[in-house]
């Protein structure tokens, strides 16, 4: 294995020369860089980093735990839209500020959580991040031995740094954009009722309402989604909550759902009965998942689920703390997405074909 010593020979300098060269903590000389450097290069050296760890205590490493990996396909809760738009943001800060991202996963075993911290810690991580795969309460170990921690897109019982989806303002928005344009009967197809982001969801579809002057009718609020791994269970219930706000005997104008995969399979539900999207049916969704919100016909409007900038609030707090700017006591942000306006909505007096 190639050392400084080696290093030092060949440039034709002294070893503390190569170290002022590799920790630009001295002047050298260009010329003396350049020899350094290109020995460097000759041989082949990679520097250790373990003696500038023990002086400085800084290696550079930030440590991310997450489960959204590989439980993406198996949790039919998920929102739908790619958790590595989280790694982008987080990464997108990191970078500029020199630190290295180290990511683990959770391989769908929330017990391994422990051992995963454990290990960044043994490897000096200077902070640590844990990424949910969905809006939830979640449940970890003190994360001892890293210098800041920071939950994304779930929370705690203990009160730690997060950064959230800001679930209630998304629906709120939108459904005030609904009201607006004239709408009056809206329905709300949600996903399962236990989780936190339809809870959070329903009340701003509630309070757009209430604000706008409107009695919320709750035959129009109706589950469309259930936890289920059986598909066919899960098709049911969007089946029958379909079935329940059409035979209203003053049915809705547009639909909004708990998410795009939901309004994907409104699209084709609503076709084979003869119904048009946007003729006869508005829809709206949840998400912004590109993949299905773009390439629908018409294009689906709906919220965006703001991952990236999610990821870059919660590494952007991570820094914080590790700098000591962060504020002393816990902190949670909430981070609201766009309406992303297309043309699955028609206002209830726009001309039909």
């Amino acid at each position: 294995m190639t050392t400084i010593y080696d290093v030092a020979r060949t440039a034709g300098v002294s070893p503390k020369t190569v170290s002022r060269v590799l920790n630009r903590d001295a002047p050298v000389s260009q010329a003396t860089r350049d020899a350094v450097e290109a020995a460097i290069q000759t041989l082949g050296y990679v520097p250790s980093n373990a003696a500038r760890t023990m002086r400085s205590s800084k290696t550079g490493l930030i440590g991310l735990i997450s489960g959204a990996i590989s439980e993406a396909e198996a949790s039919p809760e998920q929102s739908g839209l790619p958790e590595i738009y989280i790694f982008q943001g987080i990464q997108n800060v990191l970078r500029p500020a020199g630190k290295t991202l180290l990511i683990a996963d959770t391989g769908g075993d929330p017990t391994s959580i422990p051992s995963l911290v454990r290990t960044f810690a043994e490897h000096r991580v200077e902070g640590l991040l844990y990424v949910a795969p969905y809006h939830q309460l979640v449940t970890l170990p003190e994360p001892a031995g890293v210098g800041a921690f920071v939950i994304v897109n779930g929370f705690d019982t203990d009160g730690a740094p997060c950064v959230v989806p800001d679930d209630y303002a998304g629906q709120k928005a939108i459904t005030e954009r609904l009201i607006e344009i004239g709408h009056r009967r809206i329905a709300y197809l949600s996903l399962p009722e236990d989780l936190v982001a339809t809870r959070e969801r329903t009340q701003g579809f509630i309070d757009a309402h209430t604000e706008a002057g409107l009695d919320v009718d709750p035959k129009l609020i109706r589950p469309a989604d259930c936890l289920s791994p059986a598909t066919e269970d899960r098709r049911s219930v969007l089946r029958f909550a379909l079935d329940a706000v059409l035979a209203l005997p003053d049915p809705p104008t547009v639909i909004c759902t708990g998410n795009d995969r939901l309004a994907l399979q409104l699209y084709g539900r609503l076709r084979s009965r003869g119904i048009r999207v946007p003729e006869d049916m508005s829809i709206a969704g949840y998400d912004d998942y590109r993949l299905i919100s773009e390439t629908l016909f018409p294009p689906l409007t709906t919220i965006e689920l703001p991952y990236h900038r999610m990821g870059r609030a919660a590494a952007e707090m991570l820094l914080q703390r590790l700098s000591g700017d962060g504020p002393p006591e816990a902190e949670t942000k909430r981070i609201a997405g766009d309406v992303k306006w297309r043309d699955s909505v028609l206002s209830p007096s726009a001309p039909r074909n």
